[in-house]
């Protein structure tokens, strides 16, 4: 299981298996790109790595059993719009969080897997989820490279 998890971590964050990771996802995107929005109520790019850095990190400091009862967690207020140096701090934050978890998971105890594999399993998915999003935003405005 703790293999199985280090790799899904691996896979949403750096190493392109069946969907692009994150750091393939944001490679590049430019803070005119990262806040470009349609006419729809769709998220921006910068809105959905906001929003998985906040998760990713609330997770984070759970399973280390930090406190955060500081935060009041309001689902749609972690889609926050950032200026463009908060933008490049975001992506080298997120960049960090995911390589922190992935060490965690490597050198974590067999009860930490047990007690926290479904929720890691469900972050990747969500990880995963919200990087297809951004994929497609620069599909549409031919903003991909591959």
């Amino acid at each position: 299981m703790k293999a199985f998890l280090a790799q899904q971590l691996k896979n949403t964050h750096t190493q392109e298996e069946w969907f692009a990771p994150t750091k393939v996802a944001l490679d590049g995107v430019t803070f005119e790109q990262a806040s470009w929005k349609d006419s729809t109520t769709n998220h921006s790019i910068s809105e959905l790595t906001s929003h998985l850095l906040f998760w990713n990190e609330t997770n984070l400091r759970a399973f280390k059993n930090e406190n955060f009862t500081d935060l009041n967690i309001k689902n749609e207020e972690t889609f926050e719009k950032y200026s463009e140096e908060e933008w490049v701090k975001t992506l080298r934050k997120l960049d960090s969080i995911q390589t922190e978890w992935e060490t965690l998971v490597e050198n974590a105890t067999e009860k930490q897997i047990n007690d926290w594999g479904s929720e890691i399993a469900n972050m990747c998915t969500h990880t995963a989820y919200h990087t297809g999003q951004i994929v497609y935003i620069r599909k549409q405005n031919g903003w991909w490279k591959q």
